[in-house]
Order: C-alpha cells, then structure tokens, then sequence
C-alpha cells in the first residue's frame, strides 16, 4: 500500500457516503439547506483524491500494479455512484442516462482487462481524462443547482430539466470518449478477437 493507493481508497469510500447524506439526509438531521454543500465537500475532497493519487504516484515512484487495477475502479465507483444518486428527488435523473457512463466504462475496463491479460496494453487517451473532467463539471453544477432550489428560487422541474440536460451533454462526450478509445486501439482488439484462445483456457463440452 502507497500513498496514492490509500488516496484512491478515500474516492471509493466517500462514494456509498454521499449516496446515504443525499437519500437519508433527514434520517442524519442534516436540513435542504445544508445538504448541498456536504455534498459539495464530499465530491470535492473525491475529486481531490483523484487528482493527487496520480501526482504522488508519479512524483514519489508509486505506480503499482494495484493502483493501475484500483484507479480506474474508483473513478467509475465514484462518478457513477454520484450519478446514480442524483436518479432521487429531488434532481430525478432519467435512468437510462445513467447506463450510458456504466455501459462505457464497463466495455473499456473489460477491454483493457482481457488484453492485459493477453500481454499486450491498450493505450489512454486523453479523451477518457476529459470525460472525467467533464463528468465532475456536471455533477458540480448540478449540486451548485441545488442550492437555489433549496432556498425556493429554483423549482423542482427546473432543477430536473437542467440537470438532465447538463447529464446529457456529458453522455454525449463520455459517449464519444469510447468510441474514440476503442477507434484509437482498434490494431490491439483486432489482435484481441483474431489471437487464439489459450488451450488451457478451453473447456469440454
């Protein structure tokens, strides 16, 4: 265990807390008004963790084969916990937005997963930083949001449609992040489906 993998661990712990503040906020006395910005705090300091796992990786020669398994796990723990969250009043987002980030980084942790283990490594793209960003933006704006409505200057179908319409955008980019990585990797899943299986790997009927 390093730094930057206790960091990481920090990003999925937070996640089934802020799920529990946002849906049982009143179970924990914590009112409409403040609830916002306890959210606020803990996305930030996920969001932090984010940032310097990677930098104390890096600065401090911590790059493990654990962080590289457990950083992108967290990441989609953790944005699309935040997501799936917000499916509850009052912001309501349509599910079906969700499947698009789960659908995403299901098919590319797979990918990634299998050509791992055929020895050969699909590449970053700076896309898939993006959509992080992307996706943190969005989920900010919409707890910004959520500040008015809990004052009363903002409606609840206001708040809904906005959000929805912020969540959208960045499905649409998560979205494109997908297809770009695996356009980007297309030689090395070529290989992936074309390469024998393994005859251990087969079974008898």
């Amino acid at each position: 265990m390093s730094v930057a993998n206790y960091l990481t661990f920090i990003r999925i712990f937070i996640s089934p807390i802020f799920l529990l503040v946002y849906i049982e906020h009143e179970t924990f006395e914590i009112s409409a008004f403040a609830l916002p910005y306890i959210l606020l705090f803990l996305l930030g300091v996920s969001e932090l963790s984010d940032v310097f796992d990677g930098y104390f990786a890096r600065k401090y020669n911590q790059v493990t084969d654990l962080g590289k398994i457990l950083d992108p796990m967290a990441d989609s723990i953790a944005r699309i916990s935040v997501f799936l969250t917000f499916t509850q009043a009052p912001v309501n987002l349509p599910m079906p937005l969700i499947f698009i980030f789960l659908y995403r980084d299901s098919v590319v942790s797979t990918l990634r997963t299998i050509c791992a283990l055929r020895g050969f490594a699909l590449a970053a793209r700076i896309s898939g930083k993006a959509k992080a960003v992307v996706q943190a933006i969005a989920a900010f704006l919409i707890l910004f949001l959520m500040i008015p409505h809990s004052l009363g200057y903002l409606s609840q179908g206001t708040l809904h449609t906005a959000s929805t319409i912020i969540v959208a955008i960045a499905g649409i980019y998560t979205l494109f992040s997908g297809v770009d990585y695996i356009y980007a990797n297309r030689v090395y899943i070529r290989k992936l489906l074309t390469l024998p299986v393994p005859a251990k790997a087969k079974t008898s009927s």
